[in-house]
């Protein structure tokens, strides 16, 4: 949102007051808070002191290296909700000073400062390492304000707003080569300097500006990040408007954020997942292979039968299988009744696949919406579970399923009534749910059970209380790292009910690469697990895109096959071809990797946790902050710490990668790279960019055996391999629940430290640049 026509001119639809100067400055008692007072009119006299706007700023520390800032018009607006639910797990000690000098007044959070001006008649903020060694960004002149539109024509119009919007907005400096990076799940380039954002959730695919996941975060290259505290709509102009500043906006009478120093990236992260909340624990077993009917494709226990036991035929497990839609009957989505005309006893049906041993676990699709068709709705809309227009009506449209109603989840009772629908699926032996849409929130016309709910604030929150509530109901069923969702829509505090998937994409080289920055986008708001529709959704893939995301997909941390209207088992993608490295030969090859990998992965996925970092799809620019090409990278990923992997965007097999500073080994032959350079060579479809960083211990464990992915990897015998380690490079290695049993290390003669009191079975030790 564009408030100004140029540097010197306002925007004609607007009438925009800046805060020109800090009129005083309280501190707190506590020394734990300023409160700035600033007028929109420098104050030469007194008189100069009537007729104007003033904005209230309220500086706060909040924890080391984090502190807020929040902007306010008119306080005496109602504080009306949904809030984000900030500090769950407590709310942490912070250390904070308030000092005056002649330069002004700092207050000191820790690791981080903020210095207001004592200049006269200066508006001026600098944010800043508390040891003066960094100026991280600053609020400087007509850098604060609020604004009006249409315009005003005369002072007097304040009196009634309500044909008016009222925003308010700040503009923090960007300094010369700084990049911005996060802001949710965004498919466009991964560098949002030159974007106008707008966090507002939409269901709109991968190949558009819109975006289902939009997280209120974004971080700088500069070592520092933003985290914006609404769940309404924020309209950011990332060096769009002035290209020298980052503007956000509201429309509101508040604007509230904290910023966040590292000074790493990975330190920034951390201390976000502590405001917002730390990402979920997936168990292990959900690390394989997710095979869907796809959406409008026809199937019943048959279809579904013969997929499995033709996978399990090719040496492919699959480790959960995934209903779709169509589980339930046409426009009765979703009441939580099977189709009996295609599932007569789904009961009996999902026994009979779990003891066939075909698969581990059963996974099925909702939404919160219901279809006017089905019964359900007459019952949900009577007892006062749907949402509600501002008349008493019960708020309905077309788009999607016909006459469809919202489930209200400010209403305890409607909450109720979903969790009992939830549990009797986990009655009939279902153990995952895939928690689509959520995005399409109606914010006109529409009054929520819970009175005190906004609806402009409820638009982008409703993913929280939707996917908290599913999420929670399997914990209480299966236990605390046993929950696992397949969720679409996303806000801040989301990353705590894993997992996410990527939305619709198309089935090109383009979508692939789409999906990829929309992965590495929503790591930067601590979402550890995530994952894209292999092969794409739309669309039927060629042979050789189908592959290609195999490898990407199969090096997520979590991989599903699943499309639009048609099928992704892989003999059907190339009409089962013989030829070397056909589809289903590749599939297997990966899912058999992944396997591999899963010792490496978990333990990746538990540090990930921890600190609230992504674990796949992880920026390049979380471990190399220091190399200013690695915050360009966004066709290439890291899997967790160790591993830099990329996928194959080009049909002839080229595959280009950027190897940051440093000693690297191609994983496939052990060849020594040298990094700080491009690498481009050809790849078969059982291979990809993927190298090995200097110093990792790499545990590999079997690719074929018993007991899915969350199988007892310490006991089963395997590989340790050792790339270019020194002394006092170690690995922590930990179970398949999670728990540290060891550390391997590398003595001071070169040797492996730790093995015999780690791993049991026969492992074989192999040396590279070592």
């Amino acid at each position: 949102m564009k408030f100004r026509d140029g540097m010197w001119l306002t925007n004609e639809a607007f009438t925009v007051q800046y805060a020109e100067e800090v009129y005083t400055v309280t501190p707190r008692e506590d020394s734990k808070a300023i409160s700035l007072t600033c007028p929109t009119r420098k104050i030469l006299s007194r008189g100069d002191t009537l007729n104007l706007s003033t904005l209230s700023v309220d500086i706060e520390a909040q924890l080391d290296g984090v502190i807020s800032l929040e902007v306010t018009h008119f306080s005496g607006a109602q504080r009306l909700g949904p809030n984000f639910d900030l500090f769950p797990d407590g709310n942490p000690e912070v250390t904070a000073d308030v000092k005056k000098s002649m330069n002004g007044t700092t207050i000191s959070s820790g690791s981080l400062s903020a210095t207001v001006s004592g200049n006269a008649h200066e508006f001026a903020i600098k944010f800043h390492a508390s040891d003066g060694s960094k100026t991280l960004t600053s609020l400087l002149n007509r850098s604060v304000g609020l604004a009006y539109s249409p315009a005003l024509t005369t002072p007097r119009q304040v009196e009634d707003i309500s044909d008016r919007k009222h925003f308010v907005f700040t503009q923090t400096e960007l300094s010369v080569g700084e990049s911005i990076h996060g802001l949710g799940e965004r498919f466009g380039a991964w560098n949002k300097v030159g974007q106008n954002v707008e966090v507002w959730n939409e269901d709109g695919g991968t190949s558009s500006e819109q975006a289902y996941k939009n997280v209120s975060f974004w971080l700088s290259s500069r070592g520092y990040g933003v985290f914006i505290d609404t769940p309404d709509k924020i309209d950011l102009e990332i060096g769009s408007e002035r290209c020298c500043r980052l503007q956000t906006s509201v429309q509101s009478q508040r604007l509230k954020w904290y910023i966040i120093y590292g000074p790493t990236p990975k330190e920034v992260l951390t201390k976000y997942s502590i405001l917002t909340g730390k990402p979920g624990t997936p168990p292990a077993w959900s690390y394989g292979l997710w095979l869907s009917t796809s959406f409008t494709t026809s199937y019943d226990e048959k279809t579904v039968r013969h997929f499995v036991e033709t996978m399990s035929s090719f040496r492919i497990p699959v480790e959960v299988f995934h209903f779709d839609c169509f589980w339930l009957r046409a426009f009765h989505w979703t009441d939580f009744i099977w189709d009996p005309e295609f599932f007569p006893n789904p009961s009996s049906q999902i026994q009979r696949l779990k003891e066939s041993k075909l698969v581990n676990k059963v996974s099925v699709w909702t939404n919160p919406y219901i279809g006017q068709a089905s019964p359900v709705f007459k019952f949900a809309a009577e007892k006062g579970y749907l949402l509600k227009k501002t008349n008493g009506d019960v708020w309905q449209w077309d788009l999607w399923q016909t006459g469809m109603g919202i489930v209200d989840f400010t209403n305890p009772e409607a909450c109720a009534w979903f969790v009992g629908c939830l549990e009797g699926l986990f009655d009939q032996g279902v153990d995952a749910i895939k928690t689509d849409f959520g995005e399409r929130i109606p914010t006109k016309g529409v009054q929520w059970h819970d009175k005190s709910a906004d609806p402009g604030r409820m638009h982008n929150y409703y993913a929280f209380i939707y996917n908290k509530l599913v999420y929670e109901t399997l914990q209480k069923r299966y236990g605390k790292d046993e929950a696992v969702l397949f969720a679409r829509t996303a806000c801040a505090g989301t990353q705590r009910f894993p997992l996410q998937w990527g939305g619709d994409c198309e089935s090109t080289p383009a979508a692939l690469g789409e999906s990829l920055r929309g992965g590495l986008s929503l790591g930067i708001a601590s979402f550890a697990s995530w994952t894209s529709d292999i092969g794409g959704f739309e669309g039927k893939p060629p042979p050789w895109i189908y592959k290609r995301w195999v490898a990407f997909g199969l090096l997520c941390s979590h991989s599903r096959l699943h499309g639009s209207n048609s099928y992704r088992v892989p003999w059907l993608v190339d009409d089962s071809s013989t030829e070397p490295e056909n589809c289903t030969d590749v599939l297997r090859h990966w899912v058999q990797l992944k396997r591999r990998l899963m010792p490496y992965l978990f333990a990746q996925a538990v540090e990930s946790i921890a600190n609230g970092w992504p674990t796949s799809t992880r920026a390049v620019a979380l471990e190399f902050p220091d190399d200013p090409t690695s915050w360009y990278c966004d066709r290439q990923f890291m899997v967790g710490s160790q591993i830099l992997a990329a996928p194959v965007f080009e049909e002839d097999k080229t595959g280009e990668v950027y190897l940051p500073p440093g000693r690297w080994f191609n994983f496939w032959n052990g060849k020594e790279v040298q990094g700080g350079r491009w690498v481009k060579e050809k790849y078969g479809f059982c291979e990809c960019p993927l190298f090995m960083r200097e110093g990792t211990i790499l545990v590999l464990g079997q690719g074929e055996g018993e007991g899915g992915f969350g199988y007892e990897w310490l006991k089963a015998g395997g590989e340790v391999r050792l790339y270019g380690v020194n002394y006092g490079d170690r690995a922590v290695v930990v179970d398949a629940k999670g728990e540290k049993e060891g550390v391997l290390e590398i003595s001071k003669n070169g040797g492996l430290i730790g093995k015999d009191r780690v791993l049991e079975g026969k492992w074989e030790i192999n040396r590279f640049g070592c």
